[in-house]
């Protein structure tokens, strides 16, 4: 659940996205703004006073055009430099809040990246991607509606000065009860409607996220022919949304009714007071016109003030959400002074690899690993297998650092890879993952996913290697054809030979196979397989494999058990050892053989 922050602490988390370090044209920007904002208001505060000039100039001078028709002019012209004020005003801010609410998204955007694996699975994207969206958005609205807010406050302020000096003490109590009726009605009354809009976000979020899930399972839901079910989960969580919603449009009635009546009966009260005492000959008729025209100008804004006011709280629920994603800790941090990493192969060579008193576990009583050792050295191939929930991918896992080990060292080059900075470490490491996730953009563009900048050349040469190049250039856009969502335009292998042109772009030192073959068919196998070879090649190498015949060359195989290492040594030992990897040999060669009898 999102932690409840109060007003205050929210905007003084916004600060620094305003005011920000370094950033000093943004800072006079600022200051200039408030300059003009004392100017503007300086200038709408002086149009009812030249007004009320012009109706005393025409009742008291008959027949005498020449002053009236200067203070006519005058009175324009005022209008003029408040309206020209007051959009200078507005365009000079505008940069301010968009620069923001940039600020903020790119620094939102950046710390999702730098949470951990283990966040990132218990979360669920939607609601995640959403609460990013409507938070940039409340910096740009709260920022707006506070610069709708302040010269409200400050004519206000100043409207009440002009009163008490032109006119007594009444006037200013009526107007001071009205602005206090009208701000504390406002404000317990927003407070109410505040729950009401959480309600809707959370609704609303869940609706999203259980339309990008059904979405992104396209095909798993016609798999099993439930798009009707979808429909309907999809339509209950939109049912939820649409109650709060309309809570929340009925409660803005009620709120916009209340704040005219309070306006409206304390506009009744002064201008009875007024005409009273324009009869009595305590003020002139100009000044009862002044009067009014102050309180209109005052009233209007306040008016609005109800919207802007339930606006700038909305805005405040979404950074709330926002900030609760900022506040999400990172478990996974670099030293302040981290050690200097050789990252690619052409330049440094394969790496050695060491696992010391491995232990680790997802949560604190379901422990995984349990003292693993193990040594690959630079160049060497090593495959992990076992059954499955052995701990073989959580070693991949570990390695590339997505979690911290319990106890116990992972350690490269001969230091512990928490000495290195998470930069560097998965720089040096490339990964081909049994189920390969493309971006929805082109071919050319997935390749050189692996190394930014990369020339065409290299993605070329890269793709060559992988055995895609030549099924690249069959297709009518080449390289710039578009692989779709998750990649779904490609079959398995062609996805996963651009995993592997990717990862030899990358050209790293280390190269992690995570069951890369195991969901292919037996020819596109051995394909795929002769591709490994060149990945393969002098790098230090970690399989995780299914199928045994994959890594029959490995120089070391370690069988785990439970999260132990039960068995090691090459291919031929442990078979003539007969222990658990023989049997598992065996029950796959069977199965191979029924299946190549099976017509």
């Amino acid at each position: 659940m999102p932690s409840k922050k109060s007003a205050p602490m929210i905007l003084a988390r916004l600060l620094p996205y305003l005011w920000q370090k370094g950033n000093y044209a943004l800072q006079r920007r600022i200051v200039l703004v408030l300059f003009f904002l004392l100017l503007g208001e300086g200038a709408t505060l002086a149009v009812p006073l030249v007004y009320s000039y012009v109706i005393d100039a025409f009742v008291h001078q008959a027949g005498v055009i020449m002053a009236p028709a200067l203070l006519i002019v005058g009175y324009g012209v005022v209008r003029l430099v408040a309206a020209l004020l007051t959009n200078l005003r507005d365009a000079l801010f505008a940069p301010v809040r968009f620069t923001a609410a940039r600020k903020m998204a790119y620094c939102s955007f950046q710390h999702m990246h730098e949470l951990s694996l283990r966040f990132h699975l218990d979360r669920r994207t939607g609601p995640i991607t959403r609460a990013i969206e409507r938070g940039t958005e409340a910096v740009e609205t709260l920022l707006r509606m506070v610069m709708s807010i302040s010269p409200t406050i400050l004519q206000a302020l100043l409207v009440i000065g002009v009163i008490w000096h032109f006119f007594d003490w009444r006037y200013v109590a009526l107007m001071v009860l009205m602005v206090l009726a009208y701000v504390l009605f406002t404000v317990r009354f927003t407070t109410w409607r505040l729950g009401v809009r959480r309600r809707m976000n959370e609704t609303n979020s869940e609706a999203v996220g259980k339309a990008l899930d059904s979405l992104l399972n396209y095909e798993t839901v016609k798999y099993f022919g439930n798009e009707a079910h979808e429909a309907q989960r999809y339509d209950s969580a939109q049912a939820s949304y649409e109650q709060a919603a309309l809570v929340t449009q009925y409660s803005l009635g009620l709120l916009n009714f209340g704040q005219a009546a309070i306006i409206a009966i304390s506009l009744v009260l002064i201008m009875l007071l007024a005409g009273k005492d324009v009869d009595a000959g305590y003020i002139t008729v100009g000044e009862f016109v002044m009067l009014g025209t102050y309180l209109l100008q005052l009233y209007g804004p306040l008016n609005f003030l109800g919207s802007v006011y339930s606006g700038i709280r909305t805005a405040l629920v979404d950074l709330e959400h926002m900030f609760d994603l900022l506040d999400e800790p990172v478990e996974i941090t670099n030293k302040e002074q981290p050690l200097p990493v050789a990252t690619r192969l052409s330049e440094s060579g394969p790496a050695r690899i060491e696992f010391r008193h491995v232990c680790f576990g997802y949560n604190s009583n379901r422990q995984i690993l349990k003292n693993v050792n193990f040594v690959i050295e630079p160049g060497h191939k090593t495959a992990i297998v076992g059954s499955t929930g052995a701990g073989k991918s959580t070693i991949s896992r570990l390695l590339f650092r997505f979690y911290e080990v319990s106890s116990g060292a992972v350690c490269l080059d001969g230091h512990d890879i928490r000495e290195y900075s998470q930069a560097d470490l998965r720089a040096a490491i490339g990964v081909v993952p049994q189920d390969t996730v493309l971006f929805n953009e082109t071919i050319g563009y997935n390749i050189a996913y692996g190394r930014i900048g990369a020339s065409f050349e290299a993605v070329e040469n890269a793709a060559k290697l992988a055995r895609i190049h030549d099924f690249i250039l069959s297709l009518p856009e080449g390289y710039e054809t578009r692989v779709g969502e998750r990649g779904l335009k490609l079959s398995g292998g062609e996805k996963q030979r651009i995993a592997i042109a990717r990862t030899l772009l990358k050209d790293p030192r280390v190269l992690v196979l995570d069951e890369a073959t195991s969901a292919l068919d037996t020819q596109t196998e051995k394909e795929i397989q002769t591709a490994l070879q060149t990945v393969a090649a002098q790098r230090t190498t970690l399989i995780i494999a299914h199928r045994l015949s994959t890594i029959v060359d490995a120089d070391e195989i370690l069988v785990m058990e439970q999260g132990e290492i039960i068995e090691h040594g090459t291919h031929a030992t442990l078979l003539e050892a007969g222990g658990r990897y023989a049997a598992m040999w065996a029950a796959q060669a069977n199965e191979e053989t029924v299946s190549e009898e099976t017509p």
